[in-house]
């Protein structure tokens, strides 16, 4: 790193363009010949050197040029912006039927374009590694280009001296000369400065007047608050930081909760559903006969939440400790141990169970034995007795007729058909059943036996949403952290008064980094008392 020696004895970094002792433009670094002799100087962290336009020689500062640049920043945030627009299009996985397949569903509703959204994970658009890899960029694009001036305005700042080169100050936006001053009129000049609250420092005869310095860190505040949104929205793809899951329950049923890796089930004890009755609710009348009596008034469900004692052995049933119970509605969550139960959705009166009874085919009442047919267990094979049984050669779920072709739509028992098998000492080889709601069909019209619906079981079925979130805090952090650095770069401006005494006269410059109508207002009324000529405004001059 080549050091740059001032006239002034100072030695300043390589990249330095005023020297930050005296001020002095860097000859190497500025232009100081023909028209640009009286040019404005460029007062950007008062010349200090920035990394990024000092060092170009490795891999290393070419990536760290790439990421300081404002250009590359905007561009990632615009991209994400553009992507996030995309992701609305056509609705998230989150939001899609849970019993259908995601690649089959986008390609089914929207075409080739779903396919499309789907392939390029748009469908996960949060979740999805190159969204993910997108925000981190942005990060890491706020911390360089924080870093990369950060430092140069540190030094800059701390090096605010009364004492500048003479050419520092006749190169000021405002400057003005006044030949013959009295040393009343400066120390009045002073006084008015310090009364509006700036920050008075002396050497040698020479003044600088300062204040609000702090409003030239806002950006950077912002800067902070909005890495800490970003660390925050990355937590959120640990699921110990973040879950958002989702778990049907069943009545009399104990489940793991899924997010909480297998340490905590819910069983669910009871499921209610409570209705509007419009004889007794007038007023939802009308919206109970559009939505065709069926408008809940209340559904909950009534749970208790189990925590596994010692380890989990794989292949084995945990050992269950009651810990908590609780009744879940609607915006009244059942919480544990940092996670929320939400009540979502329900399904009624899902099959538990199907009782069957085979008899000969001409009469109904003479039946050879009964099976039933457990839908949360079933089995392969069922014994009658008397050496007829009974195999479960298919089994759908819910069934879906496609060009006389069953299948399931999903493996939740809402329409269930089956495929059976019947055995017998006097049945040669096996006699074939397809049964389903409504329908009992014997392909073989030699079938001399026949399967019958004996009985059904129903009940209730509860959704829940699993929530944990420990990332609020995190985003609540960033954005007070970023709101006040709006505050403090909007509201207040760093000003810097400079007093540079003459043989038997004084200079008057000044800067700011923004609001120069209250910079050159404050001047002027402390000088209204004196016989100090106001600076002028060069730039408008120019």
């Amino acid at each position: 790193m080549n050091k740059i020696k001032c006239e002034c004895g100072h030695v300043n970094p390589e990249g330095t363009v005023l020297c930050e002792a005296c001020g002095k433009p860097v000859e190497k670094n500025q232009h100081i010949d023909g028209n640009e002799k009286n040019k404005l100087l460029n007062m950007r962290y008062d010349g200090s050197a920035r990394r990024s336009q000092t060092y170009n020689k490795t891999i290393v500062d070419k990536t760290w040029n790439f990421f300081s640049s404002v250009k590359v920043g905007v561009w990632l945030i615009v991209l994400a912006l553009v992507a996030s627009a995309i992701g609305t299009i056509f609705p998230q996985e989150m939001y899609i039927p849970r019993s259908v397949d995601p690649s089959q569903y986008y390609r089914d509703e929207y075409g080739i374009f779903g396919q499309l959204y789907y392939e390029l994970g748009f469908h996960n658009l949060y979740g999805s590694w190159w969204y993910i890899l997108l925000i981190a960029l942005i990060g890491v694009s706020l911390v360089i280009c924080s870093i990369d001036r950060v430092v140069p305005l540190h030094r800059a700042l701390k090096n605010q001296r009364p004492k500048r080169h003479e050419v520092f100050i006749q190169r000021q936006r405002l400057f003005g000369k006044t030949e013959k001053v009295s040393k009343d009129d400066i120390k009045t000049f002073i006084e008015q400065l310090r009364k509006k609250n700036y920050k008075i420092s002396e050497d040698q005869g020479h003044v600088l007047a300062e204040k609000n310095r702090f409003s030239r860190w806002g950006p950077y505040v912002n800067h902070i608050g909005l890495i800490i949104i970003l660390i925050g929205a990355i937590l959120r793809f640990f699921p110990f930081m973040y879950v958002d899951e989702f778990v049907f329950v069943r009545e009399g049923e104990t489940k793991v909760i899924p997010g909480t890796n297998q340490q905590y089930y819910i069983e669910n004890k009871d499921f209610i559903l409570e209705l509007y009755d419009p004889e007794e609710e007038e007023k939802f009348a009308e919206a109970i006969v559009q939505e065709g009596g069926m408008v809940p008034k209340n559904f909950q469900t009534n749970a208790v939440i189990y925590q596994v004692k010692g380890e989990v052995v794989p292949g084995a049933e945990p050992e269950l400790e009651k810990m908590k119970e609780g009744e879940i509605r609607v915006n009244e969550p059942l919480k544990f141990n940092g996670y929320a139960l939400y009540q979502s959705q329900y399904q009624l009166n899902e099959f538990k169970s199907m009782s069957f009874k085979l008899h000969p085919a001409d009469n109904p009442d003479d039946a050879i034995g009964t099976f039933t047919f457990d839908m949360t267990d079933p089995k392969k094979e069922y014994d009658l007795g008397n050496g007829y049984r009974v195999v479960v050669d298919q089994y759908f779920p819910e069934l879906k007729l496609e060009n006389g072709v069953p299948s399931s739509e999903s493996n939740y028992p809402r329409n269930p058909a089956f495929i059976f098998f019947v055995y017998g000492p006097d049945i040669e080889e096996r006699e074939t059943s397809f049964l389903a709601i409504g329908a009992n069909i014997d392909p073989g019209e030699d079938n001399r036996y026949k399967l019958s619906l004996d009985g059904v079981e129903m009940r209730d079925v509860t959704g829940l949403a699993v929530q944990k979130d420990r990332t609020l805090p995190i985003f609540a952090a960033g954005a007070i952290i970023f709101m006040i650095g709006v505050v403090q770069g909007m509201y207040w401006q760093h000003r810097r008064i400079w007093i540079h005494p003459k043989e038997q006269g004084v200079w008057i410059a000044a800067h700011t980094n923004k609001n120069w109508h209250g910079l050159k207002r404050d001047i002027k009324s402390a000088l209204d008392q004196t016989s100090i000529n106001p600076p002028e405004d060069q730039q408008e001059l120019s």
